[in-house]
């Protein structure tokens, strides 16, 4: 083991020296992380030991529980959570995979301000209509102001301020990603409900309806695309136009006991939507006539086509061929990127044990060397250390994204069951085998529910279908 504290700058026993990450000097390539300096404070449970009770009164699900014993998030307050280093890793993955689909749309990212003044909320009527849910404040010149949980009437003031706005530059596709605020009456459920949340929503502006209903296809197409790249099982249900208005709506749901949402769904697929949609008295689907199933969704994304709703209150205009000013037709998409962390956990996950989405994992792989004091201790710690090396040098997009578990105090089956609770997709273990001749090392991979035994070429090839965005 000694070989693996000195490369690694593990202190030796008895010394006080600071542990420090090691980085390749001649490579300039990060090493893994040790799990000991990693700020995740854990608080698994031991054994048989499942319960988790939150914050008194506050209830409970699968994923608040599970990111609250693995150190994924801490509460600040009600509805408001402290993001830790590993659920900032996995939200910056998430966020780099919606910028690819965004992105392929045309899309273009900007960033709007958090705090919005009054004046366009009461012009388009929903300063009234929002209610309670917005978080409205005075500033000291007694104006008034609200934190945005969306921003319609602010991006659309913006494309109303180009008095030059030609045909030729649309469709204009603008999105961003920041936090949101929402004055919740009951925030629970950890990042599934809570009062501040961070949020994909772009805005789009077409010069017809033809043209903006395309729009609104392609990137429902998306959100589509993007959940089946995150292995996510989901339904886009008709929905309700809300408090954002328009006139076509649809939700993208994850099926779970613990959604909110109630969604009648056609057992053929031909149908689905929110309840609140639907007349009462609608029970088979108006396609097939088959019997309509209902089941709760937790919502993860919402589109909505607006038309000149917004537009027509903010003179957004653009020159048509003609140069004569005509309103452009909008939409907007919100997809929650906190929510959809969340909802992740709670949709793959196991009562004890986090299943990340692998794309998004905060981290793909988790090294456990041998106990220390063990008789593989020196050998298999050097044969581990080459084993990522090689690993390094063949697929250097996940030199950064692997943790040592360097708690060698405790045992390999202890610290393989916090792995599989922290949810790392593949686990790499220094065991027996890894003093033979070839060195063989014992990989589990986590979301397939398989342990295969591999030499150190078989790990970097087990690996190279590993996708890290």
């Amino acid at each position: 083991m000694e070989a693996l504290v000195r490369r690694c700058c593990l202190p030796v026993l008895g010394a006080h020296q600071p542990i420090r990450p090691r980085h390749s000097s001649a490579l300039g390539r990060p090493r893994w992380l040790l799990l000991s300096q990693l700020f995740q404070p854990l608080s698994l449970p031991v054994g048989s030991e499942g319960g988790w009770e939150g914050r008194p009164g506050e209830p409970t699900c699968r994923s608040q529980r599970l990111m609250l014993q693995g150190g994924l998030i801490h509460p600040a307050s009600p509805g408001c959570y402290c993001y830790l280093p590993p659920t900032v890793r996995a939200m910056e993955k998430l966020v780099r995979v919606m910028d690819e689909e965004m992105q392929a749309l045309g899309g273009q990212k900007l960033n709007l301000p958090s705090l919005s003044s009054a004046e366009p909320w009461r012009a388009s009527g929903r300063w009234d209509q929002m209610g309670p849910e917005l978080f409205r404040l005075l500033d000291r010149h007694n104006h008034s102001y609200c934190l945005g949980p969306t921003h319609e009437e602010a991006v659309t003031e913006l494309v109303a301020s180009q008095s030059n706005l030609s045909y030729k530059q649309l469709p204009l596709r603008l999105y961003q990603v920041t936090r949101k605020f929402r004055d919740e009456p009951k925030p629970r459920f950890g990042l599934l409900r809570s009062r501040e949340f961070y949020m994909k929503d772009m805005y789009t502006f077409d010069a017809s309806e033809e043209a903006a209903r395309h729009t609104y296809n392609q990137v429902c197409d998306a959100y589509c695309r993007l959940l089946s790249r995150l292995g996510l099982p989901f339904v886009k249900v008709r929905a309700a136009t809300g408090s954002i208005g328009g006139t076509t709506s649809h939700e993208f749901q994850l099926p779970a006991d613990i959604g909110e949402d109630r969604l009648m769904l056609c057992p053929e697929g031909h149908f689905a939507a929110n309840v609140e949609t639907l007349n009462g008295e609608q029970t088979s689907c108006p396609t097939c006539r088959e019997r309509l199933t209902e089941t709760k969704g937790i919502e993860v994304g919402h589109t909505f086509f607006l038309g000149t709703k917004y537009s027509s209150v903010s003179n957004a205009v653009f020159f048509s061929p003609e140069n004569k000013p005509q309103l452009a037709q909008m939409g907007c998409y919100g997809l929650g990127v906190t929510r959809i962390l969340a909802a992740s956990i709670e949709v793959l996950s196991m009562e004890d044990s986090i299943r990340w989405p692998s794309l998004i994992a905060p981290y793909q792989l988790c090294f456990i060397p041998p106990k220390r004091g063990s008789k593989e201790e020196e050998e298999g710690a050097v044969q581990l250390e080459q084993v990522y090396d090689h690993l390094a040098n063949a697929l250097p997009h996940l030199a950064g994204d692997s943790v040592l578990d360097d708690r060698t105090q405790l045992t390999i089956g202890k610290r393989l069951k916090d792995a599989n609770k922290l949810g790392y997709p593949y686990v790499v273990i220094a065991g027996k085998r890894a003093c033979e001749d070839p060195p063989v090392f014992e990989v589990w991979n986590q979301n397939a529910g398989e342990v295969l035994f591999l030499t150190k070429e078989g790990v970097v090839e087990l690996l190279s279908k590993v996708q890290v965005p």
